[in-house]
């Protein structure tokens, strides 16, 4: 089983779109999610601290979470989560695919 979650406690039930890249040495990543009216916008719970992945090993934050706004009203959520190392990306990598594995996702390559 694996979660995303903006408030805690909270599953988010919108999946994301999520594009990843990796360095050409490998040592580090990143991942932009986009939500398209996630719950959390639906009912205007705009106060958020991050973004949480969660399954069996534990939970992967990111505090960078922006908004999008149409007409002053919010639309979107857009979380990019940045990793580091060799040891972060494979950790993501599990979580994505239990993540997928949960919620029906595949994967497109370029």
């Amino acid at each position: 089983m694996a979660d995303i979650q903006f408030v805690r406690g909270v599953n988010e039930e919108v999946v994301p779109d999520v594009k990843i890249t990796r360095a050409k040495d490998g040592g580090s990543g990143r991942a932009v999610f986009y939500f398209d009216n996630p719950i959390v916008v639906q009912e205007g719970n705009l106060e958020l601290m991050g973004m949480y992945m969660i399954d069996e090993e534990g939970e992967l934050i990111s505090r960078e979470v922006n908004a999008k706004f149409i007409n002053g009203k919010p639309v979107a959520l857009e979380t990019v989560y940045n990793m580091r190392s060799t040891e972060e990306w494979e950790r993501f990598i599990r979580f994505m695919d239990r993540y997928a594995e949960t919620h029906g996702l595949g994967l497109n390559q370029p």
